[in-house]
């Protein structure tokens, strides 16, 4: 059986899915996403150096780094056919293109039925300031496409927010406008892997950003029947094969599902809780490989 990490060589998660697969018996190189070649009308097909990719059976992905547009059409568009051609992809390309959209995800949650914060996108300045009176003046400005906690801005100012719209006006990006949601600091990461939730943490913050990424720190938890139904539903409403799920409480009682993942890390998830999904990944995939 071959299976291979598409990512950034030497990554913390790939070598967590490298020791998973090795205490299977299984060798799983790592390989730079970036390095794609494809080819029609000849061979190999699609490949990294000598690696020929159409050969595997499964293929976990790790990241697509930022590029251009077409770097990144190009670089999801071999994992389409690569899946076309019987490879198993993790989490698969359609996957990835819904999750990494916030807009899309968040629409696509709410169709199922699930909770989700209040959001306002808008290509337009004038739409989006008439979005921060709307949504209280008090809204998280978020990239539509990102990660991590990075570029999100809370503004409760309206001078700030004219002065914050006018600057993404002027790099033409879209307006991503969102009510804050009072949660103390902290926030909920749920995991799920096929039909579990394999963990959760409570992340704490010293600010109302509570990624790990931008230091927060992870408590285990034990998610209740609600928190477990709102994961699941999620996941299967995006068709993750994994994902991490970030949800709040709401004031009053009940939650609200912020995002799904779709290239989660779980380091923070396992500091907290000991709970390694990267093994209940790799069962996932030998089980339908």
């Amino acid at each position: 059986m071959r299976i291979g990490i598409l990512g950034q060589r030497g990554g913390w998660h790939e070598k967590s899915l490298q020791a998973a697969l090795s205490r299977r018996g299984i060798v799983a190189p790592s390989l730079p996403i970036t390095r794609l070649t494809a080819r029609q009308g000849a061979t190999p097909r699609i490949s990294i150096g000598q690696e020929v990719l159409n050969n595997y059976d499964a293929l976990f992905i790790r990241a697509i780094p930022g590029g251009s547009l077409e770097e990144i059409i190009f670089r999801v568009d071999t994992l389409h056919c690569l899946e076309n051609r019987g490879v198993l992809i993790v989490n698969s390309p359609g996957v990835i293109e819904r999750t990494v959209d916030k807009y899309y995800t968040l629409s696509l949650l709410e169709d199922a039925g699930i909770q989700v914060p209040r959001t306002i996108v808008t290509e337009h300045f004038d739409e989006a300031m008439n979005g921060f009176l709307e949504l209280g003046q008090d809204i998280v400005v978020k990239p539509l496409f990102g990660s991590e906690g990075r570029g999100m801005v809370r503004v409760c100012d309206k001078e700030t927010a004219y002065r914050a719209f006018r600057a993404l006006e002027l790099g033409r990006y879209v307006y991503c406008v969102q009510e804050f949601i009072p949660h103390g600091c902290e926030d909920i990461r749920t995991f799920v892997v096929g039909d579990r939730v394999v963990g959760a943490m409570v992340r704490k913050s010293e600010t109302w950003k509570t990624n790990m990424a931008q230091g927060a720190k992870g408590s285990p938890m034990d998610p209740d029947d609600t928190l477990c139904e709102m994961s699941l539903r999620a996941a299967k409403t995006l068709g993750t094969a994994y994902a991490g799920i970030d949800i709040l409480p709401v004031e009053g009682g009940g939650y609200k599902l912020i995002e799904v993942n779709g290239i989660p890390a779980w380091r923070g998830l396992y500091a907290a809780t000991g709970i390694n999904p990267a093994d209940h990944m790799v069962d996932f995939v030998l089980n339908r490989v």
